[in-house]
């Protein structure tokens, strides 16, 4: 392919450039080599045709260009050598392109000469117009009165812009001119950047700052001299867009020129300082202007740099301009951001420059101790499967070193990072490869030491896998600068199938573990895709072998690994492609693999950098310099640590490398003392520490001090003026000490003297003036370093006598104590009084930039100081201040300087207080900051002290302390420090008169010292019944002496008393072994402590002493029951889950042969478990815990050695405690209320773990209480509680609630008994009451019957029983399910339809058998059954059957009628009452009816099943089978749920 690349820049008829640089790009087919010169020849005679008509219209390219695109096109034919006569076209064609490059050099070089000649002949027609200029006016020197040259114009401009009103005047003496606004004079301090007056060279100005409507006014400039006046007006109007608020002025809009950002004028105000950050965080640099016309669509043309490098808006830069301020946020902050920012404003004069550091600190680290994140992520050398990654290491202060780096890659779009490396690399540098050809990657990198891995680095910018080379194999030519022609190498090769071989084989990058081959690629190469293959072998030995790489290599670069350290290594590289391999290369020079130290190469870390300097730079920064290392080794920058002097520990004071010999530390502690250390960095790492810098503490350095400002006028008497001025904002590290003042005549430009000795105050009276002059002032500041710039001149000012009876204004406004919502304004006195003393002042207060003055005080204050409170903290404020007296207000103070309501980082208050040692009264304070000329400065009331009897100051370090030498009540009041140089340390402190009665107590104490007593003499009790007598004091020394008096007489430590102290606790004590009614009496203790005594007293007698004594007697017996078997623990009680309470006991001191007893009211109580001593503890359960198991409780212990009991009365409170703890775990157990309906009524149950009418329950019906009655029955089981309603009616409907309550917590639960659910209770109540008199009404047999009989033949058997049912029932009576007829052999009778019997006469063997008895009626009846075995006389009596013995027959069978039985209870129970019979006797089984179920609920679960209204539980009486007649099923049946009064027998 052949590219043709046309450039050209279309002129005008007179020279001028109408349109930027035209460029054509000509793609041809490839053609055989003459085709090719023939074709390129053509299309350079068409550009050199172009190139020869520079004037020539666009049109003209434009048809040249169309005639090269339409160039028939070519085929490709196969490549073959030039003949004779090819090379010779193509020879001549290249002298032809030649000879085209020469002219157009040599037309170059003729439009240099001719530049140059011109811009030389501009310079002299301006030197000459300057020349002519400075011609002698004969006039300057004739005094004239004021001339406008210039005047003012009217304008009309919008609302929010600015407008500049300017005039010229001419006049002798020079013309002072004042600005009015409607008459009123301008005052630029009324509205502080609303206005700003200028003068310069005889051009004044009035630039009024966005505008508002309220500005439209005739402005007038005045201008005056000793010779007269002279005014210019002009009117100008603000207008409002229409829709904006109000209507426009004019219907005329004003047209406004359109302004480039780089013709505005720009000053910086609020410039950002050094900043702080830390990684993963944000930041904000801004920078306030003020914009001259400010447009807010043309903002100001800004640029941000970092270390010199322009940065560009991105996701971690970004930047804004308007609205007064630039501003550049780093959103994500990384140690890469870390550096010198520059804002760079274009300006009309140039451009406005801000600069500041940024430090950025580590975050804090993944594990304890490991190392900062890696930095300046940067991919080299990329081609298409390999990159070379390169950063910088972080810095470790107090972390180990750091043994190696992991590299991560992740595909451009994907969250996925892989690593790159198995093992950790040593060096900063590591090559990547195994990249896929054309896709984008990031790296990133993580560092690890002995503690860990790191946070990982910033990841580096997106790099591509692309084939570097490609490039270079373009050739471009370029034709006079305006045409380009590209041609690619292998258009020029021919037709190549196998490449060339590859040259030049060298390892680029030698490190320990890898080396990194580099080579040039083969020519010609051919065009199809193209990959190399590596062979390696032993220097010298030719043995070459294949490295083996897992994807073809299609980049000049390769990492290889895996060599052996000592060994030299050659290699040689062949280029292979679809048609085969080509020829070896070269191989390479020896190449060994270097260690960490270097072998073969100079690498390593550098040296350790030279001599480290340290200087003053400012109050929180120093200056640090040093010497660069001896050895480089491709230095990367430097680390500069700093430690403060008497701390081990170091701090880095950069987060990355720093490339210069020179750095300035910041963020340091002012007035503390460092010493720094540097260590230099390369690609292997830190070097070793640099020798630490001289101690240097942070200061400002010396320098001249800065000029003072806001000159103003106090007094003037028409011959003197006196003025005062504003201290430097800079003193330049050394106390200002001078001051030296300048003056002139307005209209003069020579300055005189006023004063050849130095000034010291800040006020001066400037006397020999001229009245009615006005003069101009300027003021030099001077300390140690000298004398400073002077101030810029003050206004002019007039020299004419005040003659106002008012008060000229105060000065010199300062202020002290500035915290975050309050501060203290002081200022001097005027200096005109007026005509009457000054009573007082006036203070008014605006925040920065307003002209809105809110008054702080209405009454005038006597004294210069005022407290303000009430700021918001971060606002700055402006004050001024008016004297007043007997003739009105004063004028105004000059406006104070902005302060903001912040306090100082550190600031301390003062502190009141008394000197332990000495007893001294004083008013300390410790500064935040300080500087050698530091000075503390005590005042009483705002007033200096100064050298005063009263009052001692010393000064130690950061710390003043003002010491009262005697003090009373004239010391009362305000006291305050100031500390000088400083940036306005201070504080303040009222001393009350509480506070000093307190000190001086304190101080009374101190001078006149007893020991003080933490705790006076007292007693306790100890094991085996000694008594301690004690004290403790704050303090004692080990030279302490005491002595203790008991009524008395002194006890010494001996025989039954020991004494002794501990001065660490301050604690003196005496014991007594045997304490007795001896020991009755007043105890004193006497301590002497150097000077100091003390004494205490202790009063033993009457009941305290019986207390005492019984508690030791108490004591003593219980050190000896503790000799034998004993109670750890006395009996105590604890309850379960399941409500069982145990009685509880730990026993101690015991052995296997030691026994333990329980005893209730003195009766052993055998547990189902014997007690265990030996476990330590021993417990007694009580299940179903009731009002029966009151009473007392006895546990016993005994053994040879002795017994010991624990007894617990389990009644009154411990009963009721007991109740209490059973009612808190039944009542979290208690279930919701259950509907049941029973015969007699409707119950609602609460089933719980246990119940027992002791627990405090209360049921409630509607919010009222239910006491227990025939209608409302109340009552429960050891499972439940319930409440059961009698006849229930409409008027039971409602709410039911109960209530368990623990003493602590009550517990409800509630039922809703109304509506569909009592409608349904109320139809089971009815079905259930009729069943019930069914079941209770029905035939039965109510007793007299066995089980079986045995009786010998020949004897008469009588069966007779009682029977009952209403109606009477029916009787029938059955042998073997056969009914029996009464007969004489077998008589049956049935008395009084309540006994019937069946009569057996001389029974037989045939009359064995099994006889049974049906009772019934209408409503039901039961079959009874009777086994009957009749044996032989001789024989034996056989065994009974049914598990019952047998009962012989009596001959006699004569029936007694039994009582009537007792009728049925009417309350409902869980198992219904009934009459037992006797042992031999057997409960009749109703017939043909099934074991009815019983109405108790399973006590497994509290929640019946919801389909019935009867819960069934599991039967805990098992019903034995009887037999019953086939007959039966005539019998009446019971209804269903209903169950027989009697239960089964067990």
């Amino acid at each position: 392919m052949l590219y043709i690349v046309l450039s050209a820049s279309i002129h005008g008829e007179e020279g001028e450039q109408h349109s930027s640089c035209e460029r054509v790009i000509f793609l041809l087919p490839s053609a055989s080599a003459s085709q090719v010169a023939s074709g390129w020849s053509a299309t350079a005679l068409r550009c050199f045709n172009l190139l020869g008509k520079s004037s020539s219209k666009e049109s003209h390219v434009h048809a040249h260009a169309t005639e090269a695109m339409a160039e028939p096109a070519y085929t490709i034919p196969a490549f073959r050598q030039r003949s004779a006569d090819e090379t010779e076209e193509y020879q001549r064609v290249t002298t032809h392109v030649a000879k085209g490059l020469a002219v157009i050099q040599e037309e170059l070089h003729r439009m240099r000469i001719s530049t140059k000649a011109q811009v030389e002949s501009l310079a002299i027609q301006r030197e000459v117009q300057e020349m002519m200029t400075k011609k002698v006016d004969l006039y300057d020197e004739v005094h004239k009165m004021p001339d406008f040259l210039v005047a003012l114009r009217p304008h009309t401009v919008w609302e929010k812009t600015p407008v500049k009103l300017f005039c010229t005047v001419e006049g002798k003496p020079r013309p002072v001119v004042k600005w009015y606004k409607g008459g009123v004079p301008v005052d630029p301090l009324s509205a502080p950047g609303k206005y700003k007056i200028e003068s310069k060279y005889g051009v004044h100005s009035l630039i009024i700052s966005r505008c508002v409507v309220s500005d439209t006014a005739e402005y007038s400039a005045v201008a005056t001299n000793p010779h007269g006046t002279a005014t210019s007006k002009a009117k100008v109007i603000v207008k409002r867009p229409a829709g904006a608020g109000e209507s426009c002025h004019l219907g005329l809009v004003p047209h406004l020129t359109e302004i480039h950002p780089s013709k505005l004028e720009v000053t910086l105000l609020d410039r950002f300082s050094v900043s702080f950050g830390v990684e993963g965080g944000s930041i904000s640099l801004v920078c306030t202007m003020v914009v001259v016309p400010d447009l807010p669509n043309v903002p100001p043309h800004a640029q941000w740099y970092r270390d010199d490098k322009l940065l560009k808006p991105g996701k971690h830069a970004e930047m804004s301009v308007g609205g007064g301020l630039a501003r550049l946020k780093l959103p994500h902050l990384a140690k890469d951001d870390e550096g010198l920012y520059t804002l760079r404003i274009f300006t009309k004069d140039g451009t406005a420059e801000h600069s500041a550091y940024l430090f950025v600190s580590d975050a804090a680290p993944s594990a304890a101790g490991a190392p900062g994140a890696p930095m300046s992520v940067k991919a080299y050398d990329i081609n298409s499967d390999y990159v070379l990654v390169a950063w910088k290491p972080p810095n470790t202060v107090n972390e180990a070193a750091i043994t190696g780096y992991f590299v991560d890659r992740c595909e451009a779009g994907s969250d996925h990072w892989v690593q790159c490396n198995d093992a950790p690399v040593k060096v900063c540098k590591y090559p990547v490869h195994g990249l896929s050809v054309g896709h984008s990657y990031h790296f990133r990198v993580r560092a690890v030491n002995s503690a860990g891995m790191s946070r990982p680095s910033r990841k580096s910018d997106k790099v591509t896998a692309l084939d570097a080379a490609e490039h270079e194999r373009l050739q471009v030519i370029k034709i006079e600068g305006k045409y380009d022609i590209v041609i690619k190498d292998d258009e020029l090769e021919g037709d190549v199938t196998i490449p060339g071989e590859p040259t030049d084989v060298h390892a680029s990058e030698i490190f320990k573990s890898y080396v990194v081959l580099s080579w040039k690629p083969p020519s010609p190469r051919g065009r199809a895709p193209l990959w190399y293959v590596i062979e390696k072998c032993l220097a010298g030995t030719g043995a070459w072998q294949k490295i083996n790489t897992a994807v073809k290599l299609h980049s000049p670069r390769y990492p290889v690994f895996d060599l052996q350290d000592g060994q030299k290594y050659q290699f040689r590289v062949y280029s292979v492609n679809m048609y085969g391999s080509s020829e070896a290369s070269a191989p390479s020079e020896p190449i060994q693999k270097v260690d960490e130290y270097g072998t073969e190469l100079p690498i390593g870390v550098p040296s350790a950098p030279g001599q480290v300097i340290a200087t003053r730079n400012t109050k929180s920064s120093v200056f640090v310099q040093w010497d660069p290392p001896k050895h480089l080794k491709h230095l990367v920058g430097y680390y500069i640590d700093g430690r403060a002097v008497g701390s081990k520990e170091w701090f880095p004071c950069n987060n990355k490398p720093f490339k210069h010999t020179r750095f300035v530390v910041h963020g340091l502690t002012p007035g503390e003392t460092y010493v720094f250390r540097v260590q230099a960095v390369n690609v292997y790492g830190l070097s070793d520490e640099s020798q630490e810098s001289s101690p240097i503490a942070a200061e400002p350095a010396l320098a001249t001090p800065s000029a003072p400002f806001g000159i103003t006028m106090l007094s003037c008497d028409g011959s003197s003026m006196t003025i005062a001025w504003k201290s430097p904002k800079h003193c330049g590290g050394s106390k200002v000490n001078a001051y030296y003042v300048s003056e002139r005549n307005a209209d003069s430009s020579h300055w005189k003297e006023v004063n050849l000795t130095a000034i010291k105050e800040r006020v001066c009276t400037v006397e020999h003036l001229t009245e009615g002059t006005f003069y101009e002032f300027k003021v030099q500041a001077a300390n140690l370093a000298g004398v400073g710039l002077p101030s810029t001149p003050s206004t002019p000012m007039k020299c004419e006598a005040w003659t106002m009876h008012e008060p000229g204004p105060p000065y010199d406004l300062s202020f002290s104590e500035v915290r975050s919502h309050s501060l203290v304004l002081l200022w001097k006195a005027p200096v005109y009084t007026g005509a009457s003393a000054v009573t007082g002042y006036l203070v008014e207060m605006a925040k920065k930039g307003s002209s809105e003055f809110v008054a702080l005080n209405h009454d005038a204050v006597n004294h210069r100081y005022l407290q303000v409170s009430g700021l918001e903290e971060g606002e700055s404020y402006v004050f001024k201040v008016c004297a007043v007296n007997g003739s009105g207000h004063g004028k105004h103070s000059q406006l104070s300087e902005p302060v903001c309501a912040k306090a100082l980082p550190g600031t301390k208050e003062i502190v009141a207080g008394v000197d332990e040692e000495t007893g001294d009264i004083f008013l300390s304070l410790e500064a935040c900051e300080i500087c050698e000329t530091s000075k503390f400065v005590w005042s009483k009331n705002y007033k200096p002290i100064g050298d005063c009897p009263r009052v001692a100051v010393t000064t130690e370090g950061r710390t003043s302390r003002m010491t009262f030498t005697n003090p009373d009540k004239d010391d009362l009041g305000r006291y305050s420090v100031v500390v000088t140089d400083t940036d306005g340390v201070s504080a303040s402190h009222t001393l009350a008169e509480d506070a000093l009665n307190t000190m001086l107590e304190l101080s009374h104490a101190i001078r006149h010292p007893i020991i003080p007593l933490k705790h006076g003499l007292n007693y306790e009790i100890l094991e085996k019944g000694h008594v301690r007598f004690w004290l403790q004091a704050y303090k004692l020394s080990p030279d302490v002496s005491y002595r203790f008096i008991v009524n008395d007489k002194e006890v010494t430590s001996g025989e039954g008393h020991k004494i002794s102290h501990d001065v660490s606790t301050g604690i003196i004590e005496m014991t007594v072994d045997l304490f007795t009614r001896a020991n009755e009496g007043t105890y004193t203790v006497q301590i002497h402590d150097g000077k100091a005594k003390a004494q205490t007293s202790l009063v033993l007698v009457g009941d305290v002493f019986k207390a005492a004594l019984k508690e030791a007697e108490f004591q003593r017996k219980e050190h000896i029951r503790k000799q034998g078997p004993h109670f750890s623990k006395y009996l105590y009680f604890t309850v379960t889950e399941d409500c069982t309470v145990m009685l509880e006991c730990k026993v101690a001191n015991v052995k296997k042969e030691t026994s333990f007893h329980w005893y209730k009211e003195d009766e052993e109580l055998v547990p189902e478990t014997p007690p265990n001593v030996m476990s330590g503890a021993c417990a007694i359960p009580i299940p179903l815990f009731s009002r029966k198991d009151h009473g007392i409780y006895k546990a016993v212990l005994n053994d040879d050695r002795g017994k010991d009991t624990s007894v617990l009365d389990i009644s009154g409170q411990v009963f009721d405690d007991i109740i209490n703890a059973i009612a808190h775990i039944a009542g979290a157990s208690a279930s919701e209320l259950v509907l049941q309906c029973t015969p007699e009524g409707i119950r609602l149950q609460c089933y719980m773990n246990y119940y027992t009418e002791e627990m405090k329950t209360v049921w409630k019906h509607k919010e009222s209480k239910i006491a227990s009655s025939e209608k409302m029955r109340i009552g429960g089981t050891t499972e439940m509680a319930w409440m059961q309603i009698c006849d229930p009616s409409d008027k039971e409907k409602g709410h039911y609630t109960i209530e368990i309550s623990d003493g602590e917590q009550t517990y409800t639960r509630t039922f809703d008994l109304s509506g569909q659910a009592y409608t349904d209770a109320y139809e089971e109540y009815l079905r259930l009451k009729a069943a019930a008199f069914a079941e209770k009404n029905r035939g039965r047999v109510v007793g007299g019957l066995p089980d079986v009989v045995t009786i010998m033949e020949e004897k008469s058997l009588s069966l007779t029983c009682t029977v009952w049912g209403e109606p009477t029932p029916e009787v029938i009576w059955f042998k073997n399910e056969q009914e029996v007829a009464s007969s004489e052999h077998t008589k049956i009778t049935f008395d009084g339809g309540k006994f019937a019997s069946l009569v057996i006469n001389k029974v037989t063997p045939d009359d064995s058998g099994k006889y049974s008895i049906n009772v019934r009626n209408k409503y039901g009846g039961e079959f009874v059954e009777i086994t009957v075995s009749v044996y032989k006389h001789g024989e034996q009596i056989p065994e009974p059957k049914l598990g019952h013995h047998a009962k012989p027959a009596t001959p006699v069978a004569t029936p007694v009628p039994p009582k009537s039985p007792a009728p049925h209870s009417k309350t409902p129970t869980p198992t219904p009452k009934a009459h037992t019979p006797a042992s031999s006797m057997k409960s009749p089984t109703p017939a043909s009816t099934p074991v009815p179920k019983s109405p108790t609920p399973t006590p497994k679960s509290h929640t019946p099943t919801p389909k019935s209204p009867t819960p069934t539980p599991k039967s805990h009486t098992p019903t034995p089978k009887s037999p019953t007649p086939t007959r039966s099923v005539k019998s009446p049946t019971p209804p269903r749920f209903m169950k027989s009064p009697t239960p089964p027998r067990k």
